[in-house]
């Protein structure tokens, strides 16, 4: 069930992350956010055939489940650091870039480590309006994405979910009732819960 409900949020988005990056076999992906999003967009990456995934996360428990859900590579640091990080890791940046944060600096970061030609699929939530486009227009760089239509997806990702070959419920660690939503929320918000589940 957990797994399911995934298919109506974060799965979807995730998914919706990497189709809009243009993921697919044998491409470098980089995923910025350890977020259920950006978890789920590891898994969308590796079931779209990546060849490589490198997790921008800080965050040691959900990196770990991002290895388990394909992450190849993790990179810690942020900013400047990060970018040169996955320079180091792939010379010429990533072929496909995953922005599930919607901060300004996910966003610099994202289009800084997508190499000359690359994608960028954004699904974080902007927090404003001022993407410096100029860095995607001079690496020839392509940036898609918004929000995620989800149920266009189910069809899809649905099979996947039923045969157990994708696991994304596993993002949930946290449960409880109607009453329990705002103190979930104020927890996400904290980063102390990666995604909470109300249980009816």
């Amino acid at each position: 069930m957990p797994s399911l409900l995934t298919l109506a949020d974060v799965m979807g988005t995730g998914h919706h992350a990497a189709v809009a990056a243009k993921v697919g076999p044998g491409k470098t992906v980089g995923v910025v956010g350890d977020g259920a999003v950006g978890l789920c967009g590891v898994i969308a990456s590796k079931r779209l055939g990546a060849e490589r995934i490198i997790l921008l996360g800080s965050n040691r428990e959900r990196t770990a489940l991002g290895r388990e859900f394909g992450a190849t590579d993790v990179v810690r640091e942020r900013g400047e650091e990060a970018v040169e990080r996955v320079r180091e890791l792939t010379e010429h940046g990533a072929h496909s870039v995953l922005e599930c944060v919607g901060l300004g600096q996910a966003v610099e970061t994202a289009l800084a480590i997508a190499r000359p030609g690359g994608a960028i699929g954004r699904v974080g939530v902007p927090e404003h309006d001022t993407t410096p486009t100029g860095i995607a227009f001079w690496k020839n760089a392509s940036i898609a994405g918004g929000p995620a239509p989800v149920r266009a997806y189910i069809e899809e990702l649905l099979p996947d979910v039923l045969e157990g070959r994708i696991e994304p419920g596993r993002v949930f660690d946290r449960t409880g009732s109607i009453e329990d939503v705002p103190d979930g929320y104020r927890a996400m918000n904290d980063r102390e819960v990666l995604k909470f589940q109300i249980r009816p």
